[in-house]
């Protein structure tokens, strides 16, 4: 049965770098990260938030079809609102596949310093999307994030957690699969 594995967690934590390795191990599974599709679509840095709406249909079609061909897909996407979700388990459901979600996290001044440092490094994959967090506050969006998903998490309560804090993306990537 395919799985659609969704990894979620605050911004700059790890969830692209996990994806990609889960991705790269694994023949076949889609590496479907939102944030890199709302970059193909022209003038997003200026209407993120309504690009991004758009990039997410682009995403669950891209799901859909996927997990159709019995082969699982891999989403690092932050979602702080079970409204967010619901499609996503909806596509999942309607292919027959399983919807797993996985929370990374860490502690609050981790996960901003974390961001912070990805940041300042311009690390090329998340660049653009690491500049509008930046123009709208930077660490303490990063800080909001962790907030909203402490609040998010007792609504799921098939959500997975793994601690990243003081692990190496090896150490995660191992507890990630354990969790699987």
């Amino acid at each position: 049965m395919p799985r659609l594995i969704h990894l979620n967690g605050p911004t700059g934590i790890g969830k692209s770098t996990i994806a990609q390795a889960y991705a790269e191990r694994r023949p076949g599974v889609l590496n479907l990260d939102t944030d890199r599709v709302v970059c193909l679509i022209g003038g997003w840095p200026d209407t993120f938030f309504e690009t991004f709406e758009a990039a997410q249909l682009l995403t669950l079609a891209m799901a859909e079809t996927h997990l159709r061909t019995g082969h699982d897909v891999v989403m690092p996407q932050l979602a702080t609102r079970v409204a967010d979700i619901r499609p996503f388990e909806d596509v999942a459901e309607r292919c027959g596949a399983e919807y797993r979600e996985i929370l990374l996290t860490a502690d609050k001044a981790v996960a901003g310093a974390r961001f912070a440092a990805r940041a300042a490094k311009g690390d090329a994959a998340n660049q653009g999307v690491d500049d509008v967090v930046n123009q709208r506050g930077g660490v303490a969006v990063v800080e909001r994030i962790h907030d909203q998903l402490a609040a998010y998490l007792p609504q799921r309560s098939r959500c997975l957690v793994v601690p990243t804090d003081g692990r190496a993306a090896e150490q995660t990537y191992a507890d990630v699969i354990a969790a699987l």
